[in-house]
């Protein structure tokens, strides 16, 4: 299956549509009880993840009837949603906003984001920055573009291959376990410099627009990456899990490695492993 452009459009609107709602009315706003905490004090949910992701659900269920969504905050309370992600024949992913701890703390890093997922392939991604109000969209094998707000389309593509001792990228090694943490934190110092911006909509747009060239990460929930893993590739990047085999919908462990190129993806993993 493949998305065309109308869908598209109609997706890339209902991000933003919820962003303008339910997201940024509550922003710097947040009340005592508007935020609460999940796993840690790094890990939270508040009245807009809830609400905008309550909203983009209902519009999905009214236009395609019987697709699989898999929401961030509804696999909270329900797991088993996210074992149908690699079978279903239409499903689509929900992070209502990536970045919850910046947008709790009033920091303006955060996104909307959307994936399509047709017979277990990712057949479209969407990043909405509801401050900057563009979006990063891709299709599978359609391009990657940011849309801007005025309804023009700017292809973008990810960052030339160089030295490793030129590289920019993030590593989210809160979620590894040591000595790993520990080894890949102290090997980031044989980089150029670092990004990390506690959000994968952000890390993944300046990555696929040739502001940075790679990021590593270890959680991999779908809602968290499908989306970016497409814009990355089809912006002509390269991207495999730790043990170098496909990265699929159906995945949530095994690590991710977001790289220029394959060749530049076997340098940055065999530096930042190195013991």
């Amino acid at each position: 299956m493949r998305f065309d452009e109308k869908q598209t459009d109609w997706l890339a609107r209902l991000l933003a549509d919820a962003a303008e709602q339910e997201i940024m009315p509550r922003f710097r706003r947040l009340g005592d009880g508007d935020i609460r905490q999940k796993t840690s004090a790094a890990d939270l949910v508040t009245e807009a993840d809830v609400n905008a992701e309550r909203y983009i659900t209902k519009q999905l269920e009214e236009r395609f009837p019987g697709a699989l969504i898999v929401g961030e905050e509804a696999c909270s309370d329900n797991p088993a949603l996210i074992e149908g992600l690699g079978e279903a024949e239409l499903a689509f992913t929900i992070d209502p906003v990536d970045g919850t701890f910046n947008f709790a703390s009033g920091v303006p890093l955060f996104g909307v984001m959307l994936s399509v997922v047709a017979a277990g392939e990712t057949v479209a991604g969407i990043i909405y920055d509801p401050v900057g109000k563009d979006w990063l969209v891709a299709t599978k094998g359609g391009g990657s573009y940011i849309r801007h707000r005025d309804g023009d389309m700017s292809k973008v593509s990810v960052a030339p291959a160089a030295d490793i001792s030129q590289m920019t990228g993030s590593i989210s090694w809160q979620y590894t376990a040591e000595p790993l943490r520990s080894r890949l934190a102290r090997n980031h110092t044989k980089f150029l410099s670092q990004i990390g911006y506690r959000c994968a909509a952000h890390e993944y747009r300046i990555i696929a627009t040739g502001g940075a060239h790679f990021a590593v990460y270890n959680k991999l929930m779908p809602w968290d990456h499908l989306p970016g893993a497409l814009i990355h590739q089809e912006a002509g990047g390269y991207l495999a899990r730790w043990d170098g085999s496909a990265y699929l919908p159906s995945h949530v462990g095994g690590g991710l490695l977001v790289a220029p190129d394959k060749e530049s993806w076997q340098a940055i993993h065999a530096a930042l492993w190195q013991e």
